[in-house]
């Protein structure tokens, strides 16, 4: 039986945890063998993060750093992504699949957190308790019914009925609420929840309507000045999902003609970068509106299930080549195997290189006991597995096999 070796000492692969990502991760990390890991609190970008990303093999980051092309472009050694969040727009996902990084995130850990504090922005404004609650601290004594109702009976218009929408609908309807939720791909409705047609039939009916799509060319300010204009009069409006898919500045015209009677905003355009700097909103003028800093998911329970997740699935890529739950990676499932070795080749999906791969272990008599393939139109993933004995100058070899984007030897 062979020895297992890695190509790369575990305790010399760098890992940089942004932003104060959970110590559940560290703790994986560590427990694994990753000693070398360092953390920071705070977010990093231009010429921070560059020089940092140069020695770094794998980053974890949250919301507020951002993995572009310029940064990227001199990233030689990372071979790994973490977005400890649900979304993964704060990295330019094609690029880093281009050169061979699969980006890993959490798109579960933080659902019930955000349907949680949707729920609760829901009965605050058909209250009417945002703005009662701000004229009590201006000495106000507003006591009274008007614009106060219960949600139970009440109509819940869900956007996107992923995830989170789904769960939204579960509580809601807990709570004795009528669901109706849109979403342009068919969903099998929970408990009693009805599917409409379309985005303006969903307008239409719901007293409340929440929002839980993604950043999208489709979803881009998605509910403007005509999509309010057929809203109920006197409906609430709640967006926890991402800042450009609602025109805030409609939402203003909105609230100034009554059309809205209240409005919860955890997401924006343009956000600020850190505690620091100020943030600023046309929203801010209103009493009625509720306004969060992006805090949907972020619960101690929720931050600390991401830590686990997106650390478990670097781990895993790290270790044993399996891209499951990778967002811009075709992926292959793979187990630990101790008793050969493990050659990850990923390369542009051109006629040939499959051919040239397996001439390359066939002229250096090296035996492939197992071999796994996944394409798609740009790149093509191959784990090789062989029953030689471990060589290190066979992977620099391997690398100049034309249109490699990337090789290594996992063990």
């Amino acid at each position: 039986m062979i020895v297992r070796k890695f190509s790369l000492d575990k305790s010399k692969i760098k890992v940089l945890l942004l932003e104060g990502v959970h110590e559940n991760a560290v703790k994986h990390f560590t427990e694994n063998g990753y000693t070398n890991v360092e953390c920071l609190k705070e977010a990093l970008s231009g010429d921070e993060l560059n020089e940092k990303l140069v020695n770094t093999h794998i980053i974890g980051i949250r919301s507020r750093t951002e993995l572009r092309e310029l940064s990227l472009e001199n990233a030689h050694k990372l071979f790994a992504i973490g977005c400890f969040s649900i979304g993964t727009n704060q990295v330019d996902t094609h690029v880093a699949k281009m050169k061979g990084i699969p980006v890993f995130n959490a798109p579960f850990s933080n659902t019930r957190s955000v349907a949680e504090m949707v729920i609760a922005e829901c009965i605050m404004l058909m209250r009417g308790i945002p703005e009662r609650n701000a004229l009590a601290h201006n000495r106000i004594w507003m006591k009274s019914l008007n614009n106060s109702v219960e949600v139970r009976g009440k109509n819940l218009g869900i956007i996107g009925y992923g995830h989170i929408g789904s769960q939204v609908s579960i509580l809601a309807e807990a709570m004795g609420m009528h669901i109706y939720y849109y979403d342009i791909v068919k969903k099998l409705s929970l408990g009693n929840a009805r599917p409409v047609p379309s985005l303006a039939e969903l307008l239409k009916v719901a007293d409340t309507v929440t929002i839980h799509v993604p950043s999208t060319e489709l979803t881009k300010n998605m509910i403007s000045v005509d999509e309010l204009a057929i809203m109920k009069k006197g409906a609430c409006l709640i967006n926890a999902s991402r800042g450009d898919v609602v025109d805030y500045k409609a939402v203003v015209s909105a609230l100034k003609s009554k059309q809205l009677a209240g409005v919860a905003a955890d997401v924006f355009p343009e956000e600020p970068s850190s505690n620091d700097e100020p943030f600023i909103s046309e929203l801010q003028e209103f009493n009625n509106v509720i306004l969060t800093p992006h805090i949907g998911g972020s619960t101690l329970e929720a931050q600390a299930n991401i830590g686990m997740e997106v650390a478990e699935k670097l781990v895993n890529y790290s270790d044993t080549g399996s891209t499951i739950g990778a967002v811009n990676f075709v992926e292959i499932s793979l187990q630990p195997n101790n008793s050969g070795q493990r050659f990850l080749h990923i390369h542009r999906n051109v006629p040939g290189v499959l051919r040239e791969l397996n001439n390359f272990f066939a002229s250096r008599s090296i035996n492939i006991s197992a071999e796994f393939l996944q394409t798609d139109p740009e790149i093509g993933y191959v784990i090789m597995e062989t029953e030689s004995e471990f060589n290190a100058s066979v992977l620099n070899d391997l690398k100049k096999i034309p249109h490699t984007i990337r090789a290594r030897i996992l063990h």
